[in-house]
């Protein structure tokens, strides 16, 4: 549920562009999100560096590099931590049946699959996707 509403948060902060910090009510109220619970998401997204916070009347939140150079890696791992889906994979020694386990090899091919999908996925492409989705929707209701 994290990354999911970090994905969002993070959308619409790049969707937003230079014109300066967004409100977290403002952020909230266009994704129809808790203001409360994006305070808790922000605080993981600051501490990952991957926004930043002005203080003030014209305060607000804003994206801390383009939204070319942030990955869906770069946030989902911000809001969840290690993405490894199984221990045994993340701490092969720990397992006393890693010389005999088949299934490891699934679990790593499934990680390093999500792992690097995620990577290639850019903010940008998403802010891309929104403005098309956007396009799509005015077009159909004329």
């Amino acid at each position: 549920m994290r990354s999911r509403y970090g994905l969002r948060l993070m959308v619409e902060l790049a969707a937003h562009g230079g014109k300066g910090p967004l409100l977290l009510k403002n952020i909230a109220r266009a994704q129809e999100i808790s203001e409360k619970y994006l305070s808790q998401i922000v605080i993981d997204l600051k501490a990952a560096n991957l926004i930043s916070a002005t203080r003030g009347a014209h305060g607000g939140y804003m994206l801390s590099r383009p939204p070319a150079e942030i990955t869906a890696l770069d946030i989902i791992t911000a809001l969840e931590g290690d993405l490894t889906l199984v221990e045994c994979t993340r701490n092969p020694n720990r397992c006393r049946r890693e010389s005999l386990c088949v299934s490891q090899s699934v679990w790593e091919r499934l990680s390093q699959a999500m792992t690097q999908t995620l990577e290639e996925i850019r903010l940008s492409d998403l802010v891309e996707q929104l403005r098309e989705k956007t396009k799509e929707t005015v077009m159909f209701e004329i």
